[in-house]
């Protein structure tokens, strides 16, 4: 019998996988969570098959994701960057990439770490929605417009409600698998 999965990932076997494995899986480690907060916001304007297909590619030229190394990128990496193919080569997102990195270091110095300051926006547990048909769910919620305007104060680009909500259910903040889906119970 095949597995019930939320609608938007049917028919691509890597949309699946990352459906099956990844989406709405609460994420607490701040390494993950700035890794998604890149995707995401790469992703902005973007289908997010697009940004899964060139995961990999994102890896390799943002040094593993690492934020530490991401926030000391000079000029020639910076270009570097708006050079490579296999990532999206657009100048505001490679900035934002650098500053974000840069305002995630100062929440960590602030909060002890990046994961307690963003679930604080949840109390720390994941809110669990009804969603029945993906195509009804929310785009942006209370929650996502504080967390975006939060960000966004502390220094933050490319983190609008929209934005921030995807990286919600992305880290698992929210649980936005359909009721039918397999995943809904599990996460």
């Amino acid at each position: 019998m095949e597995k019930q999965r939320c609608g938007w990932c049917k028919g691509d076997p890597l949309y699946e996988a990352y459906h099956d494995v990844e989406w709405g899986a609460p994420v607490k480690d701040d390494d993950t969570l700035f890794e998604f907060l890149v995707l995401e916001t790469f992703q902005a304007g973007l289908s997010w098959i697009t940004i899964l297909k060139k995961r990999e590619n994102f890896r390799k030229a943002l040094d593993n994701f690492d934020y530490r190394k991401i926030a000391r990128y000079e000029e020639s990496k910076i270009q570097a960057l708006l050079n490579d193919a296999g990532i999206i080569r657009n100048k505001l997102k490679v900035g934002a990439t650098v500053s974000n990195a840069l305002a995630f270091m100062k929440v960590q110095d602030e909060f002890g770490s990046f994961s307690d300051y963003v679930w604080g926006f949840v109390n720390h547990s994941p809110i669990k929605n009804r969603v029945e048909n993906y195509k009804n769910g929310p785009a942006t919620t209370e929650i996502s417009d504080a967390l975006s305007k939060d960000l966004k104060k502390r220094g933050f680009k490319f983190v609008g409600s929209t934005v921030t909500y995807a990286f919600m259910q992305a880290v698992g903040m929210v649980n936005d698998h359909e009721i039918s889906c397999f995943r809904y119970e599990q996460v």
